[in-house]
């Protein structure tokens, strides 16, 4: 049967195919293709998916039959207008399932939960997600399914890492995100990661070996804690420091750095100009915002114009990681900065 696909890597087989399942575009009744060193993985028709998911193009696959529904929304009776209304995607956190469910499907919750559960391979628990919330940046979540607490292992990139999406911020979206950035790190630089969370990016810049100094910086004690644990399991405490401080204070004192992550969608902006002070000339400065989709086109070039307080800037480059609400995205932009 021809299908959409997309075609990834094999190393990043697992990541994309888990991400697909949460986004309801992996096609479960066609068989995954095995093509070298990339994998065809078959999509169930929709909206574009990101170009740095992998590349879309069109295979045969072969048809299997299902060992359950495609769509968890199959498990769950209820007459078909209310079918559309409820989510469509999750997020999968290790074991951990978590969905936003609107409002006047609240009622909904326990059967969408049970329903994930039986669904989502390998789940756990599955909690309605009721955003992030505080400086913190804390999830407010509420068990709909399932047991145990929400601590969990995430698997990305090679690595396992310690998450509680309850008690510290971390997004299992963003993992090429950290490969990319990982990627562009250069021997001997400093790297600062702001806003860390339990520290994906600074993980795999640390076990990637390039850089001289990492240094993973949030004001969450809980998200400290877990990040250390990583660390630890790695054995990576002589490669990458976390710090418990706040951002605004690190970056006034702190040596300038030849690369910086800040992480910081809804408010980042705010703090952008003195973090900016913190790279070092000929640096990089990589910043993540959810920006109105009608802003998204120009928004590196807008918010470039906010760093040229004392010195020059330039976009590097700017691109969609995921489409964030009906009307905005998640943008990555990245920023040079001159030489003195």
């Amino acid at each position: 049967m021809r299908a959409p696909a997309l075609l990834v890597p094999r190393t990043r087989g697992e990541e994309v195919r888990r991400e697909l399942v949460g986004l309801g575009r992996l096609r479960l009744d066609l068989e995954i293709l095995r093509e070298g060193e990339e994998i065809a993985l078959p999509l169930v028709d929709g909206p574009g998916l990101p170009a740095t998911l992998g590349r879309p193009d069109e295979r045969e696959f072969r048809a299997i039959r299902p060992a359950g529904p495609t769509d968890y929304r199959d498990l769950l009776g209820g007459p078909p207008e209310e079918r559309e209304r409820l989510p469509r995607s999750f997020d999968v956190i290790g074991d951990v399932v978590l969905v936003r469910i609107p409002a006047d499907l609240a009622s909904r919750g326990p059967d969408i939960g049970a329903a994930l559960l039986e669904f989502v391979p390998g789940a756990r628990i599955v909690g309605a997600d009721h955003g992030v919330h505080g400086r913190e940046r804390r999830r407010r979540l509420e068990r709909l399914a399932g047991e145990g607490g929400w601590r969990t292992l995430h698997r990305e990139n090679g690595l396992a890492l310690d998450v509680d999406p309850e008690r510290a911020y971390f997004s299992p979206r963003l993992a090429r995100e950290h490969a990319a950035v990982a990627r562009e790190v250069r021997s001997g630089e400093t790297v600062y990661d702001l806003c860390c969370g339990v520290g994906p990016f600074s993980v795999l810049i640390a076990r990637d070996g390039r850089a001289a100094k990492v240094v993973g910086v949030d004001s969450n004690p809980d998200a400290i804690a877990l990040f250390r644990a990583t660390i630890a399991r790695y054995s990576l405490e002589d490669r990458v420091r976390p710090l418990e401080a706040d951002v605004a204070r690190f970056v006034v004192s702190a040596p300038a750095a030849d690369r910086v992550v800040l992480n910081l969608p809804h408010e980042g902006i705010k703090y952008l100009p003195s973090v900016a002070r913190a790279v070092a000339p000929t640096g990089h400065l990589h910043f993540y915002e959810v920006v109105p989709r009608a802003e998204a086109e120009h928004r590196a070039e807008a918010v470039v114009a906010t760093l040229r307080v004392e010195h020059s800037w330039s976009v590097v480059e700017q691109h969609l990681v995921h489409p964030y609400s009906p009307g905005a995205d998640l943008l990555a932009m990245t920023f040079a900065r001159g030489p003195e």
